[in-house]
């Protein structure tokens, strides 16, 4: 691996830089991989790693610090052929990225109901991991502008399982028209990408001087478009997995330039040699992580506070359009819900979508502002007295626990994630959950000769095993 020579003369004097060890890491061919765990599913059993035999059955003895549910893993499985994988048990993210629990945890009261933007948000690491954090009366906008790249986050947040969350497909400049709404937005911006070299050693060749700098041009752009749309006080969360300055500690400068704000200074263990930079106005403070020092990749992370603005005034035209449903509609959805009474329940196109009831005001707000993707969790379709109930459903954290269910092994598993042929000995007729190691998959429906496998054919495993 040779690294670009103006990116190593550029470094030559921000803090924490080593260049031998730095390239030394890099011409290493070491490869990270962590993952963190869905406290809403699995939690952490004894420590073990619940795709066992697909790495040995090692546990999980090396935590990510800064992580409540972050573990390194030995090795790197396919996760492809892990069931708890597809079941949202946990999501494989890289360990300096879950520093993000830390900015949102020392900065902003996780027990009151909070408005969160995750502005730039595909595939989904940073949501997940905001959702976790945040208590169920909040509400996370999971945002991302890219069309292809919005299908795989809401694939990965319907993995997750959690109803308060409202996947939007809208330009940073459109939340302006949400003025002083959100208590906190992270912005995880678009960037040169050199912070991951080491992972993806292809992105060397999409590197240059000339990239920073139109990355840097592009980061102040979507920091001013979605400004408006911070209240006062609240908290903006900026990162990159970039190195150069001009993307990072730059950015803290020129926001202190243009915008009332304040730096917001993190407590940090000395042992994780994560290294705190200041900007050069002595204002902000940036957070390096360097794959020499952290058993990561590289990442920065500074935190702020917004000082003008004002509370939210509202729109001055709301489209509550939500069509809800009858008595007789909503009596056939109930049973298939926990805590069903929790929920509004509202027709869309043919699908029956489930809202946490603290969010109804919110949903009519932010369909008046903006593209709505995906809200809470499709319950399924109305067939006459019948529900047909929907995949979202069955990997949701609010589906009744006494759903009828079949309990498969990781073999069977595998062939019900493939579509394939199975056998399931089983007297029950009708819909039931397949279910590996507690954690629900899909839906089956069991015939009197056969069964339907309602597996999304778009998300079946088509990999062979190796």
């Amino acid at each position: 691996m040779k690294l670009p020579l103006p990116l190593l003369q550029s470094l030559q004097d921000v803090a924490g830089f080593d260049e031998k060890a730095f390239t030394a890491v890099h011409e290493s061919g070491e490869q990270v991989t962590s993952i963190r765990f869905n406290p809403a599913k699995t939690g952490i059993k004894n420590k073990e790693w619940p795709g066992g035999d697909l790495i040995h059955a090692s546990p999980l003895t090396t935590h990510v610090p800064w992580s409540s549910s972050g573990y390194y893993l030995p090795e790197r499985p396919s996760f492809t052929f892990d069931p708890l994988f597809h079941a949202g048990s946990y999501y494989v993210q890289e360990a300096s990225g879950m520093f993000l629990e830390q900015a949102l945890q020392q900065t902003v009261d996780l027990s009151q109901p909070l408005r969160v933007l995750d502005l730039c948000a595909a595939p989904g690491g940073k949501s997940t991991l905001l959702q976790s954090l945040i208590n169920k009366e909040s509400l996370l906008v999971s945002n991302e502008v890219i069309k292809s790249r919005a299908a795989i986050l809401e694939e990965n947040i319907t993995k997750w399982g959690a109803p308060n969350v409202i996947i939007t497909n809208n330009d940073p400049a459109h939340f302006a028209r949400l003025e002083n709404y959100f208590d906190v937005i992270v912005i995880d911006a678009p960037c040169s990408g050199s912070g991951l070299f080491r992972r993806d050693p292809e992105a060397i060749n999409e590197w240059s001087e000339n990239n920073v700098q139109l990355c840097s041009q592009r980061q102040q752009r979507i920091i001013a478009n979605v400004w408006p749309a911070l209240k006062q006080n609240g908290t903006l969360i900026y990162s990159t997995c970039s190195y150069s300055s001009e993307e990072d500690e730059h950015i803290l400068d020129w926001m202190n330039e243009g915008f009332k704000v304040e730096g917001v200074r993190l407590q940090i263990e000395r042992e994780w040699q994560i290294i705190e930079t200041i900007a050069t106005n002595h204002q902000a403070y940036g957070y390096r992580f360097y794959p020499d020092k952290v058993k990561g990749e590289g990442f920065f992370i500074a935190v702020l506070k917004k000082r003008d603005g004002g509370a939210f005034a509202g729109l001055k035209s709301i489209k509550d359009n939500l069509e809800k449903l009858s008595n007789s509609e909503t009596a056939i959805v109930k049973p298939w819900l926990q805590e069903a009474s929790d929920f509004i329940l509202f027709k869309q196109k043919a699908g029956i979508i489930a809202v946490p009831s603290c969010l109804q005001k919110e949903m009519a707000v932010l369909q008046s502002a903006l593209y709505i993707k995906k809200a809470g969790v499709t319950a399924g379709k109305l067939a006459g007295k019948d529900l047909i109930p929907d995949h979202q459903l069955a990997l949701s954290t609010i589906i009744n626990k006494n759903i009828a269910h079949i309990t498969l092994n990781r073999q069977e598993a595998i062939q019900y994630l493939r579509k394939e042929e199975m056998r399931i000995d089983t007297t029950y007729k009708g819909w039931a959950l397949v279910v590996y190691e507690g954690n629900n998959l899909g839906w089956i429906k069991i015939l009197p000769n056969r069964f339907n496998n309602y597996y999304p054919k778009e998300w079946r495993i088509i990999k062979q095993p190796a």
